[in-house]
């Protein structure tokens, strides 16, 4: 692993460590929806000591009859907006949050590449959604595929626990 992705794990880390204190003194609990980074943002939170208190349930849902079943996606927002669109990350937190019972959702999907990018969507093309309360909050981001899939997908989570904090804060 390179020096960056290193560092980048780091602040990641740190991150996480913050976001689930801030959950812990607020009373609060998370799930996760995950689509591009397989499984990374629930590993962050889980990474952090004493996350049991505050981290539900994650879900990996890459397929699109996942998301589906699993988080209540649509059909319709599938077919016109995309499985990488801010309606479907926003599906995808609402449904995660409603399934584990928690106070958040929040959801990453997006193209980490190599492959699968188009004009509209190019690789590196990542919709964030945190569902708290009646809003959902979310961001859209389009991180330099030049840098490759590993950190496209360690950005996605950087950017989906920035999400979080800014959601709570």
């Amino acid at each position: 692993m390179n020096e960056f992705i290193s560092n980048m794990r780091a602040d990641i880390d740190k991150t996480a460590q913050n976001v689930v204190q801030l959950l812990k003194n607020k009373k609060l609990r998370v799930s996760t929806a995950e689509s591009c980074t397989g499984g990374l943002l629930s590993g962050a939170f889980t990474g952090v000591a004493g996350s049991s208190q505050v981290f539900e349930l994650g879900i990996c849902a890459y397929a699109n009859k996942i998301k589906e079943q699993f988080l209540g996606v649509s059909a319709e927002t599938l077919e016109n907006s995309g499985a990488v669109s801010a309606q479907c990350a926003c599906e995808m937190a609402l449904g995660i949050r409603e399934a584990a019972k928690a106070d958040i959702g929040i959801s990453v999907t997006g193209i980490a590449g190599p492959d699968g990018g188009t004009f509209e969507k190019p690789v590196g093309t990542v919709f964030f959604a945190c569902v708290y309360g009646n809003k959902c909050n979310v961001l859209h981001i389009r991180a330099n595929s030049e840098h490759g899939r590993e950190f496209i997908r360690f950005e996605a989570v950087r950017q989906a626990l920035i999400l979080m904090l800014n959601t709570l804060i």
